[in-house]
């Protein structure tokens, strides 16, 4: 098998959460681009129809699922009806996400328990279940998506900063024990992107010239900057990589 060959996902099929919009859905059409046919989850019924649309114009197989995934009894339901949609998934990615911006001192509760549930706890769930069947049939592929706030602290999102530095190393633990059965488990720690999570700091003028100050590249990442990654941990390329953390963030982390 040639080099460029390692990279190709014909044959496999993907579970990608959060592939309704923004960094998920430029994930599952690049997983499409490079082959695989793709289960396209959102939070709303349906909401994930364009992201399917688009990947059955690019010749590949689309099918969509919805839940709240701060919802652990519509989280495992999905499971269920992407199973029964698609058959085994060999690549799960946990694309979707939230955010939530208070002060520490006035944090609401109930956003705290959101956040965690969403990011972190639905996470787990699908790993859990997913990567139980990728266990026993000794090859899988897991993409958690941590964040630059897996490393640091972050202003006014705590209840994300913990959420991201919790999926970090949850991503490791997994990897360490699944491994030995060829299932990697990585994740990709996104920098500053232009999608709807952003949206407040890039309409604060000032903090979205000090944010872009500090960014090599000199630009926000796209959804598309993301594509490379995504496929490369998704297939065989990345079969001797376990438990990384892979930032793409234009060289923010390096200046």
């Amino acid at each position: 098998m040639s080099v460029l060959q390692t990279f190709s996902l014909e044959g496999k099929r993907a579970l990608v959460t959060g592939a309704s919009r923004g960094l998920g859905r430029g994930m599952a059409e690049a997983l499409a681009d490079a082959g695989a046919d793709v289960v396209c989850a959102s939070s709303q019924k349906d909401g994930a129809s364009e992201t399917a649309k688009t990947i059955c114009e690019k010749g590949r197989q689309a099918w969509t699922v919805d839940a709240d995934l701060a919802d652990r009894d519509a989280v495992q339901r999905m499971a269920d009806d992407a199973e029964r949609a698609a058959g085994s998934i060999d690549v799960l990615v946990n694309a979707g996400g939230t955010i939530a911006r208070y002060t520490a001192t006035d944090f609401p509760e109930d956003e705290w328990d959101r956040v965690l549930r969403t990011n972190l706890d639905a996470v787990w769930l699908l790993s859990q279940r997913f990567g139980r069947a990728m266990v026993e049939r000794g090859s899988g592929k897991i993409i958690n998506v941590a964040s630059l706030l897996s490393f640091s602290g972050g202003v006014t999102v705590p209840a994300y900063t913990a959420s991201k530095h919790a999926v970090a190393g949850l991503t490791k633990a997994l990897a360490n024990e699944w491994a030995k059965s060829n299932v990697q488990v990585n994740a990709i720690a996104p920098g500053y992107f232009a999608t709807d999570n952003t949206r407040r700091l890039r309409d604060d003028a000032q903090r979205f010239k000090e944010i872009s100050a500090r960014i090599p590249a000199e630009r926000w990442g796209t959804p598309s900057d993301l594509a490379g990654a995504v496929v490369f941990l998704a297939s065989a390329a990345s079969n001797y990589v376990n438990g990384h953390v892979l930032v793409v963030d234009g060289g923010w982390m390096a200046r």
